[in-house]
């Protein structure tokens, strides 16, 4: 019996001692080798990537291409509304079904606001509330307001959104979509300049 009970001793002893072995190897490898490597790489070969796609204007940083931003006036192109009022540091949609009578009225609310530009990724938020992009239909329909408040010509400013349109990766992957921080940047230079 007492032969038997050392036995089990040990080999409880054996196999506690090979499993914080493997515990300390897997903690090393994917705890501190494996972010360590990403760490590298995304400093070394995505470094803009890595650094949240800021945008800089004169060295300032204005935004992230990345991230939505609100924009109101009417001399900018809108994004698409949030309901984490585009807080980069939350993330989610509202959650409210098409009958709700709040979500309703904030499309209600919306549509009188936009007038002519009222296409639906301007009336509802994006599920993170935090979308870069708007169609370029939704772009279009705001192109007379901002040509309108900038008293640039609208083929100018209709040019300035076909320019900023980002097609669909490798050709059929997404959708056609303009990043409104880039487009406003790019308006803010036209205007500039004009």
């Amino acid at each position: 019996m007492l032969r038997s009970t050392t036995s089990r001793s040990a080999a409880v002893v054996r196999q506690g001692t090979a499993a914080l072995r493997v515990l300390l190897l897997l903690t090393v490898l994917l705890g501190v080798a494996y972010p360590g490597a990403v760490w590298a790489v995304g400093q070394v070969g995505l470094r803009d990537q890595a650094e949240g796609s800021l945008v800089r204007v004169d060295g300032r940083v204005v935004g992230s291409s990345l991230l939505g931003q609100r924009w109101t006036g009417a001399q900018w192109f809108h994004s698409r509304p949030s309901a984490s009022d585009h807080a980069g540091d939350t993330s989610g949609g509202s959650n409210l079904p098409a009958s709700s009578p709040d979500l309703q009225a904030d499309v209600a609310q919306r549509r009188a606001a936009l007038g002519g530009a009222a296409t639906p990724d301007l009336l509802t938020a994006s599920g993170s509330g935090l979308d870069p992009h708007i169609t370029p239909e939704a772009a279009d329909g705001q192109v007379t307001r901002v040509a309108t408040a900038r008293g640039l010509p609208r083929t100018q400013v209709a040019a300035l959104v076909r320019q900023q349109t980002q097609h669909p990766t490798l050709g059929f992957l997404g959708q056609p979509r303009v990043n409104v921080l880039q487009l406003n940047l790019a308006l803010a230079r036209v205007a500039a300049r004009g």
